[in-house]
């Protein structure tokens, strides 16, 4: 059979395509991975450095067994399971050590280095974080050796004066805890034994609490972007990110988002939060270690359709140039930073900056994004005001929240993304 010229010609441009899979590995969330399937579905096929065209598609990933030498089809999986639930844990441990699948995030430092080992690297580095102790167990573990080693072992201690080694007032947490579980503000001595009786087999930390603090920052950071929001803990979920623009100075600001990066780069953590209470000229880091950051639309609102946008451009950028996991940890450089006498802090953030800027490949993310993904922010655009997205909003509203309070929360939501939509438009 004679093959038509045309139809030769779109044979060779097909067989040229490169066609990558993202996975997906979800709990209950369903509107950001909406968002990003919309978004994905929407940007085609996109040029590459190696001079084919690549098509990027997302598959909602399953549970089920496995066998350690089977072959994934993912080129990449974005985790917002494997925190809490092992199976799938071990499954990215085995796709990223034997297939070179890439990871948003590494679920070895999730689970080696959670919040207290995080707290102990970053003190190591220099950063403020407020004075920190870790109190054994208040009840017995439920462990047959437990009576023989805490009698043999565990010295008696004195709650009180460790307290007031941190000072009053301090924080409660539990050492590998999220979502604010567990956390217990102490005043005084009946609060601080009330909270450590109630904290039972949790291990726990008491931490220095920052008074008077000018503004607390909640930094999210997808690949080598950042987003650095003013948030407001006491206040309701819908209503503690603040629609604002100017609450930091340009240096503060600065500050924020190296040290997001550097958390983010030194842990392998790339879909990740920080939060970081701003007193004066300095910045505190308090909580860092954030396996499923919040990116909820009913959370972030105006500041959802950057997260998309830059979770997008990153997840492209991966696969289409072929970024390598490492799953190594190259602690000694940022360590040698941290152990040199002649840098003072702000010399050792500029030199932490570097090395996160050079792991997050940020020159070459930015060349990438110019010429193959300079479409990207106005196809967001065109997409926030189409109807696909109205209508995972209101969905996503029906789903979140009881009957009468629909109108209430459609309208406050839809006012918000809306006033994106015009500073950007």
């Amino acid at each position: 059979m004679t093959e038509h010229p045309g139809e030769q010609a779109g044979r060779e441009a097909s067989m040229a395509d490169v066609e990558h899979t993202i996975g997906l590995l979800l709990g209950t969330e369903d509107d950001w991975p909406r968002a990003y399937e919309g978004l994905l579905r929407r940007l085609g096929t996109v040029g590459g450095p190696d001079g084919r065209t690549h098509r990027v598609r997302s598959v909602r990933v399953t549970i089920e067994p496995f066998n350690l030498r089977y072959r994934p089809r993912h080129d990449l999986v974005i985790d917002r399971l494997a925190y809490w639930y092992y199976h799938p844990r071990e499954w990215l441990k085995k796709i990223s050590l034997m297939d070179d699948v890439y990871l948003l995030n590494s679920p070895f430092t999730f689970q080696s280095m959670e919040k207290h080992a995080a707290y102990c690297a970053m003190m190591r580095l220099g950063l403020k974080v407020p004075e920190t102790v870790l109190v054994p167990y208040k009840n017995p573990l439920d462990n047959s050796r437990w009576a023989y080693t805490s009698a043999r072992y565990n010295q008696s201690f004195d709650l009180d004066a460790t307290a007031a080694g941190v000072g009053y007032p301090m924080y409660m947490k539990p050492y590998d805890g999220g979502a604010w579980v567990g956390v217990s503000k102490i005043r005084d001595p009946a609060e601080l034994h009330a909270a450590y009786d109630a904290s039972g087999e949790r291990l726990m930390h008491l931490q220095a609490a920052v008074e008077d603090y000018d503004v607390f920052a909640r930094s999210l950071t997808i690949g080598p972007e950042t987003m650095v929001m003013k948030f407001r803990p006491e206040l309701p979920m819908h209503d503690r990110y603040a629609v604002s623009h100017d609450f930091l100075t340009a240096p503060v600001g600065d500050e924020v988002v190296t040290i997001s990066r550097l958390i983010n780069a030194f842990f392998r953590w790339e879909f990740n939060s920080c939060e970081s209470l701003i007193r004066g000229a300095d910045v505190h880091p308090i909580d860092y270690a954030n396996a499923c950051p919040d990116v909820a639309v009913t959370s972030l609102h105006y500041y959802f359709p950057w997260a998309m946008t830059a979770l997008l451009r990153w997840t492209v950028f991966c696969v289409v140039t072929g970024r390598r996991p490492r799953l190594d940890l190259d602690t000694s450089a940022y360590f040698a930073i941290a152990d040199d006498p002649g840098l003072d802090y702000r010399q050792k953030l500029a030199a932490y900056r570097r090395l996160a800027d050079d792991y997050f490949d940020i020159d070459r993310y930015q060349e990438f994004c110019d010429k193959h993904l300079s479409h990207v922010d106005a196809m967001v655009y065109d997409w926030v005001m189409s109807e696909e997205f109205r209508s995972l909003l209101r969905e996503t509203v029906r789903a979140a929240y009881p009957v009468h309070e629909h109108e209430r929360f459609l309208a406050h939501f839809g006012g918000l993304v809306d006033a994106w939509a015009r500073d950007h438009g």
